[in-house]
């Protein structure tokens, strides 16, 4: 009896499971005829375009930013180290080689773990199945979702080779903090190169996949570390590794710290200036198509205006004295925090006192050193600041000003000698043109742009004051007068209706000094002169002539203020004024972005700016063909280079590809707008405010091709130097985001002009001096430095240039012999 009930125990169990398995086929086959017409082709998989973000590059090729929300390098196989290969295969799919896109067992094992323990720590689907739902499939937890990954990871296995199967995984895989694929996760984390990392950080990155978040070795290093160890042990059970080497990778301290953009120079404010202009040519897009913008930046000159400018801002805030610790009384067991999470902006680096003595304060910085600083080090002769105009006398002791548990900033120098320093509250900028066609080859819009994103060279208008004169006085020269026409320096009145108050304008120190030559009126800044001169000339007049330095002059005002520099311009705006002066005569634009290239290697943007240049045509096509030249020199360095990544040597060829193929547009001439002669006279005007006048600092360069102005507004609240050679026109500004007074001794002379020098100085070392010349129609002859007119060869006087329409009459009477600043001008100089 007990035999019969098992036979027909066991037919009834037969028969259910023919009729389950029939079932499930059946549910299987619809499923599939079902589902199997919408999946997407394969072929889209080998045709598909990573998103890529936007990369900014110099003129010379240097990386200035990327941009773009997902962080990405793409990678080939070959370029995917073994044990990176290893350390994936272990963690996600060891069997990959060997199955066709489904491992049974995997499913299982994963069930399993997650009855044991809780959780799945080798995960269930295969690295194919993980391509199929990361491309083409939601995350959304489906059965029709699963079923489809299944089938798709089957036909992903027919058409792709396992290869281009775990090349594809590798590009995708999200790896948190915005990188996606293991070349981005190197680079984030660790700041490395694929063929830099060591085996603990291969095995970090591989357990990232997983779970970004939870085994993120940022955000939840413990569990990170857990994980990395777990892998090793499956590359150690695999066969991947020996003891040995397991062992060492095990004991490997995890330094990862969150590395942003590769940047090789410090550009950010251009970034963003490119950044924003690529995106208004392309929409969003940008961010994702690989687009490779390359900027007119020089990184060379780059680095000189930064150096300079945190110099020059960090000089003049020195002047005015200390304004104390910038945290006081931190508990020592938050020492620590607080130095991380205080930033250090232009090179100031965050400290704590940890002891003080007398002459000396012993800290502790934000890497962790212990440091000393002593009195030699900035403590000796510091005082305090009071006002803009005061300050205090020289403290006695260190512990006079500092206690324990305060934050400072310091600032290292060479040989680890280490200074008191503070965080600078007035600003600068400065900006460097190709006065030849407008290029900016230098920018900084501000002392850190971590500190401050606002862009102080393309968005602040500021009154320029005296740096405003030599457009007027171009204006007076193309309008019949002369470097040496007299003007009255002399007090006057002004009950001008346009102007609120009547107005008494003064010198700076509020003398005056009679009739006056308008050559040594600019080069003195002699503001009455100024202000008499453009009487004369009329508003009408001087705003037409503006109008050829490129202003908008619908805003200006219509009073005679603006002879003193009373209308707003930006720095960039007079940097572009200033490159007529330095080119002859020609008007050009700035322009900052000089081509785009896709990922593909086509120019899809390229610069056609109006340019300098005669014959023209033969001019640009030969400034192209260096510049193309220079860059694919740099290339093909890059390319040279046996360590450089393979995502970066896949980067650098299309690049090439690009500027091999470039045509050369049809070229635009600059126009002229100030006439040759004219252009010569307004040179050697602003030749002589270095030689003898506001700006003589910069004759410490010992270079006769420079020439500029000095600025100040009143208050003083500005202060400025706009200067130039025949190769880079440059101006500098130094003042206050909220126009407060910058101190009475402080002048475009004392504040801008040093900025203007380093960089200068640095920008042109070794390079020979170029000379305009003298042009038709320019005549040399001798005047009467009182009365500017023509004197005798045998008589006393000093030299002028006329155009030769405008040489005085020869008079009878010479003056008293002339002084050092009436003696004759050297003929090299122009």
């Amino acid at each position: 009896m007990r035999s019969l009930s098992k036979r027909k125990l066991l037919k009834f169990l037969s028969v259910l499971t023919i009729l389950g398995s029939g079932g499930f086929l059946a549910v299987a086959s619809c499923l599939y005829l079902y589902l199997s017409p919408k999946l997407p082709s394969v072929e889209e998989l080998k045709e598909i375009e990573l998103q890529i973000p936007l990369r900014i590059h110099s003129q010379d090729l240097k990386v200035i930013a990327e941009f773009g929300e997902k962080k990405r390098s793409p990678v080939s196989f070959e370029e995917i180290p073994q044990p990176m290969i290893d350390a994936f295969l272990a963690a996600e799919d060891d069997s990959f080689f060997e199955h066709r896109g489904i491992v049974i067992s995997g499913l299982a094992r994963a069930a399993v773990e997650l009855i044991t323990t809780g959780s799945i720590r080798s995960g269930g689907s295969t690295i194919t199945m993980q391509v199929a739902r990361n491309f083409f499939l939601s995350k959304r937890q489906e059965f029709t979702r699963k079923f489809n990954e299944i089938l798709l990871a089957f036909r992903i296995e027919e058409e792709l080779s396992k290869q281009e199967i775990l090349s594809l995984y590798a590009n995708k895989i999200y790896m948190g903090n915005r990188a996606y694929g293991v070349g981005a996760a190197a680079q984030v984390y660790y700041g490395k190169t694929l063929d830099q990392l060591s085996l603990g950080e291969i095995a970090t990155i591989a357990g990232l996949p997983k779970a970004p978040s939870r085994y993120n070795p940022l955000a939840n290093s413990e569990r990170a570390m857990q994980r990395r160890d777990w892998i090793l042990g499956r590359m150690l059970s695999l066969g991947n590794i020996d003891q040995s080497v397991y062992q060492a990778a095990k004991a490997e301290v995890d330094e990862a710290s969150y590395h942003g953009s590769i940047s090789e120079m410090d550009a950010a404010y251009v970034a963003e200036m490119v950044r924003q202009e690529v995106v208004s040519k392309f929409g969003l897009r940008a961010y994702t198509e690989g687009y490779t913008a390359i900027t007119t930046l020089d990184s060379t000159l780059q680095s000189h205006a930064v150096t300079a400018l945190q110099a020059g801002i960090m000089a003049y805030d020195q002047r005015h004295g200390y304004r104390g610790v910038e945290q006081q009384a931190v508990e020592p067991d938050s020492w620590t925090d607080i130095l991380r999470k205080t930033p250090v902006y232009g090179g100031l680096e965050p400290a704590i006192i940890t002891a003080v003595a007398e002459d000396r304060l012993q800290l502790i910085s934000k890497d962790g050193l212990e440091l000393s600083l002593n009195w030699a080090d900035g403590l000796e002769n510091l005082r305090t600041y009071r006002t803009v105009n005061a300050r205090s006398a020289p403290i006695a002791a260190a512990t006079d000003l500092f206690a324990v548990g305060d934050l400072i900033r310091i600032q290292r120098h060479l040989n680890d000698r280490i200074s008191l320093a503070q965080l600078p509250e007035a600003q600068a900028a400065m900006v460097t043109l190709a006065p030849n066609n407008g290029g900016i080859k230098a920018l900084v819009g501000g002392f850190d742009y971590r500190q401050s994103r606002f862009n102080r060279i393309t968005q602040a208008t500021r009154q320029p004051g005296s740096n405003f004169k030599p457009f007027v006085y171009t204006t007076a020269l193309s309008s019949g007068f002369t470097a040496a026409s007299i003007i009255n320096d002399a007090p006057v009145v002004f009950d001008d209706s346009k102007l609120e108050d009547t107005w008494r304008p003064e010198n700076d120190g509020g003398k005056f000094y009679g009739p006056t030559r308008l050559r040594e009126a600019l080069y003195r800044s002699r503001n009455l002169v100024s202000i008499r001169l453009l009487r004369r000339m009329g508003i009408d007049r001087t705003l037409e002539g503006l109008q050829s330095f490129g202003f908008n002059t619908s805003e200006m005002p219509l009073d005679l203020s603006l002879a003193l520099g009373s209308h707003a311009l930006t720095p960039l705006e007079i940097a572009a004024g200033y490159a007529v002066f330095a080119n002859g005569g020609f008007q050009v634009k700035p322009y900052i972005l000089d081509k785009v290239i896709d990922r593909h290697g086509t120019i899809i943007y390229q610069a056609n700016p109006a340019t300098v240049c005669n014959p023209c045509a033969e001019t640009i096509a030969s400034d192209l063909s260096e510049s193309i030249d220079f860059q694919l020199e740099e290339l093909l360095n890059n390319l040279a280079q046996e360590s450089l990544p393979g995502n970066e040597k896949e980067s650098w060829e299309v690049i090439k590809q690009a500027l091999q193929t470039n045509s050369i547009l049809s070229t635009v001439a600059a126009e002229r707008v100030i006439d040759e002669q004219t252009a010569f006279l307004i040179d050697s005007m602003l030749k002589d405010v270095i030689l003898r006048g506001t700006g003589i600092k910069a004759k410490k360069l010992n270079r006769s091709d420079l020439a500029g102005k000095t600025g100040t507004t009143n208050g003083p609240r500005d202060a400025w130097f706009s200067g130039y050679s025949p190769d880079l026109v440059t101006t500098a500004w130094v003042g206050f985001d909220n126009n407060a007074l910058i101190g009475r001794n402080e002048y475009g002379g004392s504040a801008a002009l040093p900025i203007w020098i380093e960089f200068m100085g640095a920008a042109l070392a070794g390079k020979p001096e170029v000379k305009h010349p003298q042009p038709n129609g320019i005549v040399r002859v001798k005047i009467d430095a009182k009365t500017g007119r023509r004197v005798a060869p045998n008589q006393t006087g000093i030299y002028e240039f006329f155009k030769t329409k405008n040489v005085p009459e020869l008079t009878n009477t010479g003056s008293t012999a002339p002084t050092d600043d009436q003696s004759p001008l050297p003929e090299d100089l122009f």
